[in-house]
């Protein structure tokens, strides 16, 4: 049986703040997807939808409408950058843990 100290080191422990800005990350992404909705019903106008989806190391890459080309363009991106901070974090992190 582990101990409460080795427990504390077996994963990420969730914090109050974390779990914060997790439910405010999710929150914002359906208010978007929200807001996005509604404008095209109530302007009619055309809508254009494009980003990336990473499954392990296979990007799926997708994209519809007019605008989509852009939108493809700066999810791709902001992929990059999400992974090489990922990357430069990670880094980081096993310096200081050795």
């Amino acid at each position: 049986m582990l101990s409460d100290e080795d427990a504390e080191d077996e994963g990420i422990g969730l914090t109050g703040r974390l779990l914060g800005f997790l439910l405010l990350g999710i929150a914002l992404v359906f208010v978007g997807i929200a807001v996005i909705v509604v404008v095209s019903v109530v302007l009619g106008g055309s809508g254009s939808v494009g980003g990336i989806i990473l499954i392990g190391p296979i990007p799926i890459i997708f994209g519809a409408g007019p605008d989509a080309g852009w939108l493809i363009l700066i999810s791709v991106i902001l992929t990059a950058i999400s992974v090489i901070s990922f990357l430069i974090l990670n880094r980081r992190k096993r310096r200081y843990n050795n």
